[in-house]
């Protein structure tokens, strides 16, 4: 065994909220995410039925599983932690949703949520998000000060559309940046600008900011391959959101197709991982 990516594709992201009111179904969906030779795929944790549809539909492909859940106490957890053990979860994405306005409430419920984490081997990482405790970069680089043992999930497209970044990015930014990157223990995927938390990756124009975003993914996988086991697995989402995340057009539809967009990012998250991969290779062959 060794460290190995994989790369999962969200199930919100194939929602597709097109005009013409077509939606797939579940079974359609899984069924092209597994057939694309996505890894796994990303959903809520938070219903019992839910969970183990598609956990029954997993087990068809062969596919592992992200849990997404938003608590706004402690014990919101438990039934979380629960299902994800019984069905089996790669890790669970925990968005606190609470907005405390002092360090101390936060880490209340930060260490609560770690001693229940504790009773289970199924790892839980605290999102990066916006409207969650997690919204501000500086707040939460407080709480890594207070806290440095915590397990971010690194979705650094709110970091950049929230402090609105300026281009170039300065060195300061770069550094605050990769100080969350180096609690990150798993990735959430889609390219922002300092304006928009979600451009079009096919789009010329936004070339820097996706060569921007490959930067600082691939400082992550290097940051994280020095501080995870020897067979532990990495786990990225491609998470192209829907509309209003994705830009529409005068026809109220997206101005790309998503879902070509996140072949296009996993292929691009693969080839980086073989970069930082061969890197350490030869890092590992020199020393």
């Amino acid at each position: 065994m060794a460290q190995r990516l994989l790369v999962f594709q969200s199930l919100w992201s194939m929602e597709r909220r097109h005009t013409d009111g077509y939606e797939r179904t579940l079974e359609e969906n899984v069924r092209m995410i597994a057939e694309a030779g996505f890894d796994g795929v990303s959903a809520h944790c938070t219903q019992r039925e839910d969970v183990k549809r598609l956990a029954e539909l997993r087990k068809t492909y062969g596919l592992a599983a992200e849990g997404q859940c938003f608590p706004t106490t402690v014990d919101d957890l438990q039934r979380v932690l629960e299902l994800a053990t019984e069905f089996g979860l790669h890790h669970v994405d925990l968005q606190p949703d609470v907005r405390p306005r002092t360090q101390r409430e936060a880490l209340a419920l930060l260490d609560g949520w770690q001693r229940l984490a504790e009773q289970v081997e199924i790892p839980v990482y605290i999102e990066t998000h916006r409207d969650r405790m997690t919204t501000d970069l500086y707040f939460t680089l407080d709480l890594l000060d207070a806290r440095p043992d915590l397990k971010l999930l690194g979705d650094i497209s709110h970091y950049l559309v929230g402090r609105e970044f300026a281009w170039p990015v300065s060195q300061e930014n770069h550094a605050l940046m990769h100080r969350i990157l180096d609690a990150s223990w798993a990735f959430h995927g889609r390219v922002a600008s300092r304006e928009q938390v979600q451009i079009e990756l096919s789009f010329a124009p936004h070339r820097k900011w996706v060569d921007l975003f490959l930067d600082w993914w691939r400082y992550g996988f290097r940051s994280w391959r020095k501080r995870a086991g020897a067979d532990d697995t990495l786990a990225f989402t491609c998470e192209l959101g829907p509309q209003p995340y994705a830009i529409i057009g005068p026809d109220g539809n997206d101005t790309t197709d998503r879902w070509r967009e996140s072949l296009l990012m996993r292929d691009w998250i693969r080839e980086l991982w073989h970069e930082v991969e061969k890197e350490s290779t030869r890092d590992s062959a020199a020393a």
